[in-house]
């Protein structure tokens, strides 16, 4: 089964997300969370870091992720690994392979001809709503 990551990323005051607008599919023209592919050597937390740095240029010493939730896709034989932080220090972000941009939260993130993963976006932000002091978060 292939496993792949989303890395859901605070600005440093918490009143923002950064999302990418993806430039091929799927999901071309939607907004997303950055992210990728999970490689057979590697642990989730890893390849989170991995992706987040290839996409973002965020490192570790930028920001702390915490482990979310997983979705599993047995028809798809694959799964998702969600992962949330909020960055340390004001900084700006770069992006080659997606558009980057900082959302302010109080988007309807469950519109799917806006946002990617058919609801999953919406959901997500739900759970860190729900979980925002345990993650370090006050931005709701």
């Amino acid at each position: 089964m292939q496993g792949y990551n989303i890395i859901v990323i605070f600005n440093e005051h918490a009143d923002k997300v950064l999302m990418c607008k993806r430039r091929k599919n799927p999901y071309k023209g939607l907004s997303n969370f950055v992210g990728g592919k999970i490689e057979e050597h590697e642990s989730g937390l890893d390849a989170a870091y991995r992706e987040l740095e290839e996409e973002t240029a965020i490192t570790p010493n930028d920001v702390i992720l915490s482990h979310l939730m997983d979705f599993t896709y047995y028809f798809e034989n694959c799964y998702l690994e969600v992962y949330v932080g909020k960055l340390n220090k004001e900084m700006d972000v770069i992006g080659e392979e997606n558009e980057l941009y900082w959302s302010t939260l109080d988007q309807d993130f469950f519109d799917v001809t806006r946002y990617a993963g058919e609801g999953n976006i919406g959901h997500i932000m739900m759970q860190i709503e729900m979980f925002q002091k345990e993650l370090g978060l006050a931005c709701f």
